[in-house]
């Protein structure tokens, strides 16, 4: 299970609040890796899950981002785009998907080739990225919600044509049922102690309030607006009931084969995102996501049996604060405009160079030259970035700018310099990249993302629990990338194709 923008300090920002059968549970009776970070840079939801699955980083998956410009195809390729498959369950364009731009295999790809294939591996998520991506090539399924039909789907990649069950699941309407109930606070909205007031300056609002406010209306009825499912806490609830129904329609540990469930919950990403990481819709999420979790493990240990599964949760990223709540707390902060930046750039370089549009495209910190315009021009490549990493330096916010080709000289301290070369790929990336300072942020004050280097952003949490997992806890150092390599270690099977992560033997009886 990933938990999309978890930061590892809300296992115990809330941990008063959690019952007993939900994160508690992990924590006491799993084995918590308290010290595991992401080893590249950028920390983005697509790299996140590629490498969690993979055991590598984006410097050797390919996946650099949720997207990245194909200058061959003349547009910006989605990670998980695919024009050579069909939707299937919607007319959108959001089933047009498949795992094909992963270029290494991942843990059920090799569990799928241990057993001859008898296995069954199923990825289920709202966003298509996070379900595609951790179930791999050889996946039996993955589904993932279409906000334009208000109903799970998947592509011609995996079938022809959805499932009966999922058929019911999406004609039972669950995602409208949940969301026409609003959404209020799980307990009385003075207990929240460990967030700011409600309506801080810095959350932004649903496009239907005029204040970012408890309690949060999810339809208009007059305009038929909604919000989406993402955008709230019973996103999580959603994903949950459907992934109980996908183990019952596929029997999933119930062979003589292990089977794989991959679940990504999105909802807390488009929460943190909206709200911060320190809003009170941020804690409600969390202490609801509890409650699934423990009702999750419940159905688990009834169906599959207790200490006969193996769970995992850990995120694909963290998330920054919002330079508003820094502000408003002495803290260091600020936001960048990227269109100025660039527009400053582009003007110098034009200047100086006669080159017009030198950058073509700028992603996931990352800049795209136009090679082209600059050998017309008849000038050195070198030189323009050379001065390009120049300029940037000189924009506020801006700590570190290299070209992409001198990283492995580049006077970077470790570990960032690592972080850097390591989400970088030679095929895929840019010819400059970038870092940006603590607490700073592009677009506005208000909301908080992620994708830098930083603790906030690199900074997870993963505990195991169950088959084979002593209850522990390690302060050790650990990766992500760790992850797949346990896994392949723990099932006997063989690690990811690209793998590059260590076994965290603590955990088990495993040295």
């Amino acid at each position: 299970m990933v938990v999309d923008q978890m930061r590892w300090d809300y296992l115990y920002r809330f941990y008063d609040r959690y019952g007993e059968g939900g994160f508690k549970r992990l924590l006491n009776e799993g084995f918590n890796c308290d010290q595991t970070l992401i080893s590249y840079a950028p920390t983005i939801t697509g790299c996140g899950h590629a490498s969690i699955f993979t055991g590598a980083t984006p410097a050797v998956h390919g996946i650099v981002g949720n997207d990245w410009p194909d200058f061959e195809k003349g547009y910006s390729v989605n990670c998980v785009g695919d024009e050579n498959v069909s939707p299937v369950g919607t007319e959108s364009k959001s089933g047009k998907a498949s795992p094909r731009n992963l270029l290494t295999t991942t843990v059920g790809d090799e569990l799928k080739i241990a057993t001859n294939f008898r296995s069954k591996v199923i990825g289920i998520s709202i966003k298509d990225r996070a379900a595609i991506l951790p179930a791999g090539h050889t996946a039996d399924a993955a589904f993932w919600f279409d906000k334009s039909s208000n109903s799970f789907i998947t592509s011609t990649y995996y079938m022809s044509e959805l499932p009966e069950w999922v058929k019911s699941f999406n004609s039972r309407g669950v995602a409208q049922k949940y969301l026409n109930q609003g959404w209020k606070t799980l307990y009385p909205i003075d207990s929240y102690t460990q967030s700011t007031p409600d309506d801080m300056p810095y959350e932004s609002r649903f496009a239907n309030e005029k204040r970012p406010v408890f309690p949060h209306q999810l339809i208009d009825t007059v305009t038929g607006f909604d919000v989406g499912i993402s955008n709230t806490p019973f996103g999580n609830g959603l994903l949950l009931t459907f992934a109980k129904e996908a183990i019952d329609a596929y029997q999933l540990g119930r062979g003589g084969d292990t089977d794989l469930l991959t679940v990504s919950l999105s909802s807390p990403d488009a929460i943190g995102h909206r709200f911060g990481p320190n809003s009170i819709e941020i804690e409600d999420n969390y202490l609801r996501l509890d409650k699934d979790l423990e009702d999750f493990f419940s159905y688990l240990d009834k169906t599959i049996g207790k200490d006969q599964y193996l769970f995992f949760i850990t995120a694909d990223h963290g998330a920054s604060q919002s330079p508003g709540y820094l502000a408003a707390n002495k803290l260091p902060f600020g936001y960048m405009n990227e269109k100025y930046m660039l527009d400053s750039i582009q003007t110098v370089i034009r200047s100086e160079y006669g080159i017009d549009s030198v950058v073509v495209a700028a992603t996931n910190q990352q800049l795209y030259l136009n090679n082209k315009a600059i050998a017309e021009r008849g000038v050195s490549k070198e030189e323009v970035a050379d001065r390009i990493t120049e300029l940037l330096m000189e924009s506020p916010g801006i700590t570190d700018a290299f070209v992409t080709k001198k990283l492995g000289s580049a006077t970077l301290a470790e570990p960032i310099k690592t972080m850097m070369i390591n989400g970088f790929h030679l095929k895929r990336g840019g010819d400059i990249v970038f870092s940006v300072q603590s607490g700073w942020k592009w677009g506005s004050i208000s909301g908080a993302s992620h994708s830098h280097w930083n603790a906030y952003d690199a900074h997870i949490p993963l505990i195991w629990m169950g088959w084979g997992v002593r209850p522990g806890k390690t302060n050790r150092l650990v990766h992500n990338t760790d992850i797949a390599s346990t896994l392949a270690s723990l099932l006997h099977i063989q690690m990811p194709s690209g793998n590059v992560g260590s076994v965290i033997y603590e955990l088990t009886d495993l040295e």
